[in-house]
């Protein structure tokens, strides 16, 4: 049967066809969210050019809380329910899961060639819990249960918590982002646009406002600019310390999955920029934290395989 599969994101939004559990490569589309006026408009585009294709089934993937059937998006606004993708597919058999949901569906699905390690997984049995953190446009994690029932991925708004302070340079940061957004949260830290608060937080004392952008700051750290690299040392510690919160928090000794955009563009540095030391920087729970395994997804598809795993695996 085939599925129609979508991933809608902060900026852009993956759409493709797959026949049980296997996306079909050749009809995955990327579209920017900002040429679209809503998601129904976009999908409308996508069945156009792909032949009106007769769907079984749909499942969308949405970077934002789903709540009774509609989602309200975090970082653009739209409103996506189940409905209107009824309306747009022609099928009445639609599933709507926030976007850390699907990833957490496609573990055991991705090709061990999409999968960089950062910290060695030990062995663990097959219902040890897992899970996924997404650093992207936005930040989110899920936890991934192994159920006698089936597979059970938790939703959760993780990026929206406070930000942790550990010493006095995070309360300035703290200070400095409760300035701007009236609240110090994860996400607006870690995440794109958390590098580029960063970025400015550490100009700021000297008066010396940043416009790069976070691509740029990061491709500033192969040439060794100093305030890049300062960046992307703030920035890896506190995603190496927030990690271990949620490690602890969770105890997923089936491993850890980092996903999203940011987190393919500093895997190659992760581990110099100090992530791993702030993740088992935990007092007498250090050696503990070797317990963990952790992995970056370089898949930028991951979600759209978790929506047709979840489909196939019967909702």
């Amino acid at each position: 049967m085939t599925s129609l599969v979508a991933d809608v994101g902060g900026t852009n939004t993956r759409v493709a066809l797959a026949e049980g559990p296997v996306v079909l490569p050749g009809s995955i589309r990327r579209y920017r969210n900002a040429d679209h006026c809503d998601f129904t408009s976009l999908l409308g585009h996508y069945l156009a050019t792909a032949g009106r294709v007769a769907c079984g089934m749909a499942c969308v993937a949405v970077a934002g809380p789903v709540r009774d059937g509609v989602a309200e998006l975090t970082n653009v606004d739209w409103r996506i329910d189940t409905a209107g993708i009824a309306r747009a597919t022609g099928t009445g058999s639609v599933a709507l899961l926030n976007d850390l949901q699907a990833k957490g569906h496609a573990l055991g699905h991705i090709a061990p060639s999409h999968l960089r390690e950062i910290m060695p997984q030990s062995g663990a049995g097959s219902s040890a819990a897992q899970l996924v953190i997404g650093v992207g446009t936005g930040f989110n994690a899920a936890v991934v249960h192994h159920l006698a029932s089936g597979r059970y991925v938790a939703p959760a708004e993780a990026g929206h918590v406070n930000l942790p302070v550990g010493n006095d340079a995070d309360l300035r940061l703290s200070q400095f982002i409760e300035t701007r957004y009236g609240f110090a949260g994860v996400e607006d830290v870690l995440s794109g646009r958390g590098i580029e608060n960063i970025h400015a937080w550490l100009g700021h004392p000297e008066d010396m406002p940043s416009k790069m952008c976070a691509t740029d700051i990061v491709q500033a750290l192969a040439s060794c600019d100093p305030r890049a690299v300062a960046t992307l040392r703030v920035f890896a510690r506190l995603l190496g310390v927030f990690a271990g919160n949620l490690a602890l928090t969770t105890l997923p000794f089936g491993g850890i999955y980092l996903a999203g955009g940011v987190s393919r563009a500093i895997a190659p540095c992760l581990r110099d920029l100090g992530f791993v030391e702030a993740f088992r920087d935990k007092g007498r729970f250090s050696g503990f934290m070797k317990s963990f395994g952790v992995s970056v997804i370089e898949d930028d598809y991951v979600a759209l395989t978790g929506c047709a795993s979840h489909l196939a695996d019967g909702c």
